[in-house]
């Protein structure tokens, strides 16, 4: 048993901001209300666990709809393990793996190992599997036998899918299955070099770079396309000013999409690849102020629902190749709260409560999952943070260091993350 005392407890299912005292016990949530005074004198002392939530904010556990574990294939990059620790560092409780692996997810054998893996963390590691065979973007995958087999959604982000039709085929089969889909939106035939917005900083580097076009234009057929076969569909990282008004009028139509945003994209802008060169590389790139400008509007109006971190390790030595070489991403899951409390919450475009529902609660509803909730009955996963606390981002559990923001001072932190009722970080104050 788990008594967590005098916490802020936000619950964005109920609307939930108040003081109160939280007690879990076999990995469910049966008990808050306000001043459970006595609660530890009635219970022996080798039976329960009281956790001093003075100060601290006690939220749903986080959920992240989009990393990669590079496992099976580029574990020397991250594995399970590692990606399922610096989650849980993080406060995330549930992740949603990607497919791209070598091999990638597009059968059951390699479903069913990253799964079982999943299942020996101290966290609930989903996965996704690939919409097309190989991700080759030539014909469909068994989706229903995958499904079957554990598969969470679909996607074959990394790639996108070019066939407009088979694109329209797998919205239709997603529909029958009631399973999201994610869209990798990028069409390559404007881009001349990935990782860097086509404008001003590509231009002073000299290598083309990666046009909003290529992502407003996949944006807005598959808005359409999600309008006429109704199906669900995710459009990941959502990075041009363009594409979230698109989103927003898909959306005034009717069509069930979703927009998903990462960390770095509401953080950052172009100019960020000047000051850390490629650990500011990733897909889509990082854009022009007036495209973040519009990113947080999409945030601040509900346009854009979800924040998920796209995270995405790489090791030093592919990072420290020339610009054009260099890998694109970068890893989110230890930093994306911290982020999200700095650069949303303190600087007034989100209230903590908005915050939470968009890093849990929204995800929870895009895979239909039992989870993002603080009520009675309701599974035990909840991260306790101190929003307020001033940290140095400086060392990471994950296996890969990738990110620009080493060195920068951010407000909230991570002090618990407890998932299925069991403490799986923290316990320093």
């Amino acid at each position: 048993m788990i008594f967590i005392k005098g916490g802020r407890i936000i619950d964005p299912a109920s609307g939930t901001d108040e003081i109160m005292d939280l007690v879990i016990d076999q990995g469910k949530i049966i008990d808050i209300r306000p001043d459970m005074e006595g609660l530890a004198e009635r219970v022996s002392e080798g039976d329960l666990t009281v956790i001093d939530a003075d100060g601290l904010v006690v939220a749903p556990g986080l959920i992240d709809v989009h990393v990669h574990f590079r496992d099976p294939g580029l574990t020397h990059k991250e594995d399970i393990h590692t990606g399922a620790k610096a989650a849980a560092k993080g406060g995330f409780t549930t992740v949603v793996c990607m497919a791209n692996t070598k091999p990638p997810v597009d059968n059951v054998e390699t479903l069913e190992y990253v799964l079982e893996e999943g299942k020996r963390t101290g966290i609930h590691v989903l996965s996704a599997a690939t919409i097309t065979v190989g991700m080759r973007g030539k014909s469909l995958t068994d989706m229903g036998l995958l499904k079957q087999h554990g598969a969470a959604g679909f996607t074959d982000d990394g790639m996108p899918i070019m066939d407009a039709l088979l694109a329209k085929r797998a919205m239709e089969e997603a529909v029958r299955l009631d399973v999201p889909l994610s869209f990798h939106e990028e069409d390559p035939s404007f881009i001349e070099n990935n990782g860097v917005n086509q404008g001003e900083i590509s231009q002073k580097l000299g290598i083309g770079g990666s046009p909003a076009l290529a992502e407003d234009v996949m944006v807005a057929r598959d808005c359409i396309l999600a309008l006429h076969t109704g199906a669900t569909v995710d459009i990941q990282h959502i990075s041009s000013g363009n594409s979230v008004a698109i989103v927003e009028m898909a959306k005034r139509l009717g069509a069930k999409v979703v927009a998903e945003v990462t960390p770095h994209h509401f953080s950052l802008d172009e100019s960020a690849v000047e000051k850390y060169g490629s650990l500011a590389k990733m897909n889509p790139p990082l854009r022009t102020s007036s495209d973040r400008a519009e990113v947080l509007r999409g945030l601040r109006e509900g346009i854009i629902d979800i924040i998920a971190t796209d995270h995405a390790p790489h090791s030093q030595e592919e990072k420290n190749l020339p610009f054009t070489q260099a890998p694109s991403g970068i890893i989110g899951l230890e930093t994306a709260l911290a982020l999200g409390i700095t650069n949303l919450v303190h600087a007034g475009h989100l209230s903590l409560l908005q915050l939470i529902e968009k890093m849990s609660l929204n995800p929870a509803r895009l895979y239909r999952l039992k989870k993002g909730v603080l009520a009675l009955g309701e599974d035990a996963d909840l991260v306790l943070f101190d929003p307020n606390e001033l940290w140095t981002v400086t060392e990471f559990v994950s296996r890969a260091s990738n990110s620009p923001f080493v060195g920068e001072r951010l407000f909230g932190k991570v002090k618990y993350t407890i998932c299925n009722g069991r403490i799986v970080y923290g316990g320093e104050r």
